[in-house]
């Protein structure tokens, strides 16, 4: 059955940092609509926009969802604002949720915007702008931010995308330690991976599942299907009562925040990117553990930071050596830097330039500038102060992609068991 006239219904900001959480609002509404018969078209949305944005909620994500236009829709629309209305964070100076209800076609213009919010700095007014332009019937709580968000989950085309199903806690339980028995999760992770990732980060010994803020999320698994979900669900232990569950169709972890670019000066701050460079230093690590190195090509250069939460990644990043060629993927940040995400060996720089070896076997040192190299051991001098080349071995592999532990992976970052997939 084909569908044509649809509502689409978007919700974002509507969370803090102390609590509540979009999608848990998104699942109440979606409960009240089952209860009056209203039914969605596919699996809610849940949309990630620019990890650097300036503005954001904690996860920076938005929901949709669609429902026919021959349900209630005038009840449909009285149930979401209730419901923003009753949960929404108020008191937080930073919660300014904005819901947006739209009927007509989703057209190339709103999905221009949809892609340009995760990319780059979008204001209330460009959001409002475009939202009246198209008709679209704009609810602002507070500032009404959320409408930037609003507009971008109901307008974005997913090509890929994958599933996330959350679990929620009863309200009494909200703030206190969550009773998820992680013995199960690690069972979890070895019966579904790759159908579900980011379930552990083995290095750390960090269950990724669980939230770190007091929300109303119990745990979250992430997978590229539905079938695998339910099963993860099945074998996840829990000592407390999940008081609903819902599963979201989802831009995360499919790289769609990076922008590929030819030149490292057509960058801009806030943008997310894939770029290709010339290592100029070696990485240096500064008080606090965060770590640096310039990469460069004709039109530039540009500082990438691997940050201390990184844990091990950094470890690879002290590998490199000036002369390789990368292509890093991530953003740029508050200070211009390039927080790298990932990146993949394109070409290393195998030699090294040493002092030739005598003849008595021994390595020899310079004797002055422009004087040549001379032996400390025999006394043999040579006229030709040139170095000589030696091919070294290196621990980094030509063409192989490395990446952040899970426990520092932004949302919408691809990981490497996902870059092959057809």
């Amino acid at each position: 059955m084909i569908i044509i006239n649809i509502l689409h219904i978007g919700i974002d900001d509507t969370d803090s940092p102390d609590g509540m959480c979009t999608t848990y609002l998104a699942s109440q509404i979606i409960n009240k609509f089952e209860e009056n018969g209203i039914n969605l078209v596919d699996y809610p949305r849940l949309i990630r926009l620019n990890p650097f944005a300036r503005f954001k909620t904690r996860g920076n994500g938005g929901v949709s969802f669609r429902i026919p236009k021959d349900d209630n829709v005038d009840l449909a629309k009285k149930i979401v604002l209730e419901e923003v209305e009753k949960l929404s964070m108020f008191d937080c100076d930073n919660t300014n949720p904005g819901v947006i209800f739209y009927d007509g076609e989703i057209t190339e213009e709103m999905e221009n915007y949809a892609f340009r919010a995760i990319y780059k700095f979008i204001t209330i007014e460009e959001a409002e702008k475009l939202a009246k332009s198209v008709g679209c019937e704009i609810h602002k709580f507070k500032k009404g931010r959320g409408i930037i968000g609003s507009v971008a989950a109901i307008s974005l085309p997913l090509k890929d995308y994958t599933f996330e199903l959350l679990t929620y806690r009863a309200s009494e339980n909200y703030g206190t330690k969550r009773q998820i028995d992680y013995d199960s999760v690690y069972k979890m992770d070895k019966e579904t991976f790759p159908d579900t990732f980011e379930n552990i980060d083995y290095s750390e010994e960090y269950i990724a599942i669980e939230p770190k803020t007091p929300c109303p999320v119990l745990y979250g698994i992430r997978s590229n299907n539905v079938e695998s979900l339910k099963i993860a669900k099945d074998i996840v232990q829990v000592s407390e009562p999940i008081a609903d569950w819902c599963i979201f169709k989802t831009n995360q972890h499919t790289d769609m925040h990076i922008q590929k670019v030819s030149n490292i000066s057509s960058m801009e701050q806030f943008g997310c990117y894939e770029i290709i460079g010339e290592v100029k230093n070696k990485p240096k690590i500064i008080d606090g553990g965060h770590m640096f190195f310039y990469i460069s090509d004709d039109s530039g250069e540009i500082e990438c930071g691997a940050y201390e939460p990184t844990k091990n990644f950094r470890k690879l990043i002290s590998h490199l050596r000036p002369g390789d060629i990368i292509k890093v993927f991530g953003g740029i940040g508050e200070q211009n830097t390039f927080n790298i995400e990932k990146f993949q060996v394109v070409k290393l720089n195998d030699t090294e330039y040493k002092n030739p070896i005598c003849e008595c076997g021994k390595r020899m040192t310079s004797a002055g500038k422009n004087k040549g190299f001379k032996c400390k051991k025999c006394g043999n001098k040579i006229q030709s102060d040139k170095k000589v080349p030696i091919k070294v071995t290196r621990f980094l592999k030509n063409a192989q992609f490395y990446e952040t532990p899970v426990s520092a992976r932004r949302h919408l970052s691809k990981p490497i068991c996902r870059m092959y997939l057809d």
